[in-house]
């Protein structure tokens, strides 16, 4: 453990679960590195994802943004080239992506595809599953609303899925925003997830939950602060 780290440590109650208020504060005063480092919120939900009606997955768009510049990839026929060039996104094709996929080449963060060309996808779902960047309509990202999927990828969109352990990891911003903007997506997100808490699901929702920094200590959250957040 490196002394920049035992340093961090001493400015963090480990056995404390802070109130989400707190822990943004507590979390600002963690920022160490030269960059600026992003917020990761970890959730272990009460849930088991072998269950179809128990897999909590979806996408909200922060209304702080994420910090990121995102890098979105259409596949789309027809006008709705033109659309999706017009909403800016940065590569557009059909045919011509999938060959250049299926060269190696994945620039781009998010892949967005019209209904059309989910023959395509399916071609490449083997490149793309594996890096988390496979179209799904449960996230948004299979639609004909091209213009919709660009500007919110674009603005701030956040996917989050379940994994098979129940835990959900989400990247909710940089350390550089102001509490009121970590607080605003904090509670986006939670809102988003904590309407989808199934009927099946047994006890509290939120078993646990943790801020951190991508160079810092994590900082545990009150479970029932996040589950209150509608």
């Amino acid at each position: 453990m490196s002394k920049r780290y035992k340093s961090l440590l001493e400015k963090v109650d480990v056995e404390k679960k802070y109130g989400i208020d707190e822990a943004v504060s507590t979390l600002k005063s963690l920022a160490s590195a030269k960059f600026d480092e992003t917020i990761d919120l970890a959730l272990n939900l009460n849930v088991d994802p072998r269950h179809a009606d128990q897999m909590i997955r979806g996408a909200v768009v922060l209304p702080s943004g994420t910090g990121k510049t995102v890098r979105v990839a259409v596949m789309a026929k027809g006008t709705k080239m033109d659309e999706a060039t017009a909403a800016g996104a940065d590569i557009v094709g059909n045919d011509d992506l999938v060959a250049s996929i299926q060269a190696g080449n994945i620039d781009f963060d998010v892949l967005i595809a019209t209904p059309d060309t989910m023959g395509l996808v399916g071609k490449i779902g083997r490149i793309l599953g594996p890096k988390g960047l496979m179209p799904n309509p449960k996230v948004g990202t299979v639609t004909m609303d091209v213009t919709k999927a660009v500007t919110d990828s674009k603005g701030g969109k956040v996917a989050y899925r379940v994994d098979k352990k129940g835990i959900i990891h989400a990247g909710i911003g940089k350390v550089s925003f102001s509490e009121a903007e970590i607080r605003a997506n904090i509670d986006s997100i939670m809102s988003a997830i904590n309407k989808q808490k199934p009927a099946s699901a047994k006890g509290r929702f939120v078993s646990t939950a943790a801020l951190s920094l991508t160079m810092s200590p994590s900082v545990k959250v009150e479970p029932l602060e996040l589950m209150d957040i509608k």
